[in-house]
């Protein structure tokens, strides 16, 4: 396939004509590399550039497509993004699957954002800059959009799903917001058992959202007009945990002055999410397992065994096989309910999610503060995103919507600012398992792990010295300010 070189001519382009010893980026570009065919666009007058493109059909032996631009002013992104995107249009329906360059060094600074887009989402091309410093030099870009920012088509989930014999996700999976990867996936595993009535154990931690999947495996299901009901495991005193699960009769015990169902009665032939499911005793799992592998039950001070058709969607934060080796679970119903298993990532784990749900989290606290007099809708600055992007967010979800809506409170006017963001967090004291003790049973990034303390406590250290990278590199015990700024490099943190 040919290589194919797409480009904008610039002003510098059109000056560097008659300067040889200063010809250019567009020209130096093709001074240092062959391509088969070039594409150039371009919204100035074509007469002042016909004399540019002679020149560059006389030196180079590639041949060259002109595409005159319409634009409103070489800054409209709308405009550049139609051009660019038809002239992909054209080579790709010439040439079919060509090698794609696009140089990110002529034209104007819109040119280049649009071309990154384009390019990174678009058609995977190759990114070629020039520079005084250090001539022409490919691009590495350092993300990827259609990975980290873009929603994966739906056509493609679905036909991932009809390859594995998966079901295709229904509306009930509307509520649960991503764009990410990992979980579209886990959405689609999610809708599978949504169709097979098997128990569910969701892994994650606090606030990733756990309970909204629970929801709406449940509603995806055939179960979905029949009741769901929720029990929090952690929160019933210990001796009250038989009684709540499966009823007690009348006089069973001290205070049991009538009879009362349990949650597995009132759920009969509709789903129970019993969250914080490893906070269950173990006297109390005994009974709890026999509901499961045989569907009945006995009320607590009954003797009459009751039949029950309840399907489980269980959750938790814990490690559930760290307990059942410390022997604080018991390993039988462990795997009776891990059939159907899904351990969601955290927020910070969660490429490209944190902006789509600021925006969603914010359009409900604004639809709900409409109810409210002199409520205005607000909005997120781009240095309020900045903080929101930078920020662990270990109360994930949660977190985020509590600092979403406390900044709302007190901002009157309609832009929440970075100072909004920063006063509406509530810094915890670091946990005591902290960097050392992640738990690596479903693996971890360490890579990722020594980033984020590289960037964590690099921008703490500029911020105590007001960006004095000199004091900054004392503080950090850095022999210099120069092995700071290789770090600050190799991070990607701004000074």
């Amino acid at each position: 396939m040919p290589n194919i070189l797409i480009s904008w001519i610039g002003n510098a382009d059109l000056n560097g004509l008659n300067q040889p010893e200063q010809p250019g980026p567009l020209v130096e570009l093709l001074q240092h590399q062959d391509f088969d065919e070039i594409c150039v666009m371009y919204d100035q007058p074509a007469a002042k550039v016909a004399g540019f493109v002679g020149a560059l059909r006389d030196r180079f032996p590639s041949a060259i497509t002109e595409v005159k631009a319409k634009l409103c002013s070489p800054v409209h992104f709308a405009d550049i993004y139609t051009t660019l995107n038809k002239a992909i249009d054209a080579l790709i329906a010439e040439h079919g699957s060509p090698t794609l360059y696009i140089s990110l060094t002529s034209g104007t600074p819109a040119m280049t954002a649009v071309s990154i887009l384009v390019g990174k989402a678009r058609v995977q091309a190759r990114f070629l800059q020039v520079s005084r410093e250090k001539g022409v030099e490919e691009a590495e870009i350092p993300f990827d959009i259609a990975a980290d920012f873009l929603p994966q088509p739906l056509s493609d989930l679905r036909l991932s799903g009809l390859m594995a014999g998966a079901a295709p996700i229904s509306a009930a999976f509307d509520d649960i917001i991503t764009q990410n990867p990992q979980m579209n996936l886990l959405k689609q595993r999610a809708a599978i058992l949504a169709e097979r009535d098997v128990p569910v154990l969701i892994y994650g931690e606090s606030g990733t959202g756990k309970e909204l999947f629970a929801r709406a495996i449940r509603n995806a299901s055939t179960r979905s007009d029949k009741p769901f009901l929720v029990l929090n495991c952690g929160a019933i005193p210990q001796e009250l945990i038989d009684a709540t699960l499966f009823g007690h009769v009348k006089g069973a015990f001290t205070g049991a002055s009538s009879a009362r169902k349990g949650y597995f009665e009132e759920a009969d032939g509709g789903t129970l999410f019993l969250d914080e499911f490893g906070e269950l005793p173990l006297e109390n799992q005994v009974r709890l397992l026999r509901v499961l592998q045989d569907g009945t039950f006995t009320p607590v001070g009954s003797t009459k065994e009751q039949a029950v058709d309840v399907r489980i969607i269980a959750a938790t934060n814990k490690n559930l096989m760290t307990e059942v080796a410390e022997g604080r679970f018991r390993e039988d119903l462990f795997y009776r309910v891990a059939i159907g298993v899904i351990h969601l990532p955290p927020l910070r784990e969660r490429a490209g999610d944190l902006s789509l749900l600021s925006d969603a989290l914010l359009a409900n606290i604004n639809n709900e503060g409409r109810q409210q007099l002199g409520h205005v809708d607000k909005k997120i600055s781009a240095s309020a995103r900045n903080i929101i992007s930078k920020h662990p967010w270990p109360g994930n979800i949660r977190e985020l919507n509590a600092t979403l809506l406390r900044a709302s409170l007190w901002q009157p006017g309609e832009m929440l600012s970075e100072t909004d963001i920063k006063e509406s967090l509530i810094q915890a004291p670091a946990r005591g398992d902290g960097v050392m003790g992640r738990d690596i049973s479903q693996g971890i990034d360490i890579n990722e792990i020594i980033s984020s303390v590289c960037t964590h406590y690099i921008e703490r250290a500029l911020e105590q010295c007001s960006g004095s990278k000199s004091r900054a590199a004392e503080l950090l015990g850095l022999a210099s300010y120069q092995t700071l700024t290789n770090w600050m490099d190799k991070y990607g943190i701004n000074s």
